[in-house]
């Protein structure tokens, strides 16, 4: 089968190779998966760069842990009747060395899940981190509904799931920060009843006005340690922030302020999401996208073959959207 790898950490143009490898063959309670679309997320960026760990974890490494494609074989203990299934893959190079820029890619059966008929197969690519993370964020600790949200970057990969899902799900108002007009347009279409220009606009002082002064009930962050501050002055006393992600800068909020306003700090990360919170939102999700409720936001479709451009576009943060490389024709 033809697949992308790499065999030591470092730029992308240096360490990428494209490839035959051997097929894989499903083991039991495993699926076999005939690729169509892998997703490229800075996680798999940051991996392929050594920027989480400078060794390599395998002798060799395929990428990516979203993509989309059609069971065409299964293992021992697998339902017969799930070949021929479109399904999305999430968290197949997360503690493994098989992700789904390869033609082939055998997963447990759990991790491929059924893609509701009429969704492109190319939004599957953008499901396991893009919108689950995006979910999960709106969804968990009781969800948003009747709550004054901010979603930071809401014409993200992330952020612009994010700002559909709060507006889907009950909020009552949903705000988001953006750098331009062409990505407030973005944020607008997907649901938020206010943008913030970050670039322009004094985003502390907007926020006041926009809320009349009552800050908001929850900030979906995916930058803490850039954004950490500003979010104590956005939110109101007892109000939440939920950061999935943030720059390599240390955090420095000061405690005084946190403890004042009685702050809730949470975190997560998506791949370690609990079987009960990941099925509450694959559910969520699965309703929304038979229903074609959802916007998705994909920046660039790419072949394959343009691996090395695709991680070096989203490495460079140049996306609005998300990325996705089309295995196959």
């Amino acid at each position: 089968m033809r697949a992308a790898f790499y065999e030591r950490v470092g730029p992308a143009s240096e360490v990428l190779q494209l490839g035959e490898l051997p097929e894989p063959v499903p083991g039991a309670g495993e699926v076999r998966l005939r690729m169509r679309w892998s997703g490229v997320n800075p996680s798999d960026v940051k991996s392929r760069a050594g920027l989480r760990n400078r060794a390599l974890p395998f002798e060799r490494v395929i990428p990516h842990s979203d993509g989309m494609g059609v069971i065409d074989a299964v293992g021992d203990g697998v339902d017969a009747a799930r070949v021929g299934e479109r399904a999305w893959v999430y968290n197949a190079a997360w503690g493994r060395p098989f992700g789904t820029a390869a033609e082939s890619l055998c997963v447990p059966q759990h991790m491929a899940v059924a893609l509701p008929d009429g969704v492109p197969d190319e939004v599957g690519a953008c499901l396991g981190i893009p919108a689950m993370t995006a979910l999960h964020a709106v969804l968990r600790d009781g969800g948003v509904a009747g709550k004054t949200v901010l979603v930071a970057g809401g014409a993200g990969a992330v952020g612009h799931y994010a700002v559909q899902f709060a507006s889907r799900l009950g909020a009552a108002h949903v705000i988001t920060t953006v750098s331009g007009e062409a990505k407030a347009r973005l944020a607008r279409e997907a649901g938020a009843d206010d943008t913030v220009n970050y670039r322009s606009e004094n985003v502390v002082q907007r926020v006041r006005e926009l809320t009349r002064g009552a800050g908001v009930d929850r900030v979906i962050d995916m930058d803490l340690a850039v954004n950490g501050l500003q979010h104590l002055e956005l939110l109101r006393t007892g109000g939440e922030c939920v950061a999935y992600g943030s720059s390599p800068a240390p955090l420095n909020l000061p405690f005084p302020v946190l403890l004042a306003k009685n702050i809730q700090l949470k975190f997560f990360m998506v791949y370690h999401l609990a079987a009960a919170d990941r099925a509450q939102a694959q559910a969520a999700l699965h309703r929304m996208l038979s229903r074609g409720e959802l916007i998705h936001n994909i920046a660039e479709r790419m072949p394959l073959s343009r691996i090395v451009q695709a991680h070096e576009l989203v490495g460079a943060g140049q996306a609005v959207g998300n990325v996705v490389l089309r295995i196959a024709d």
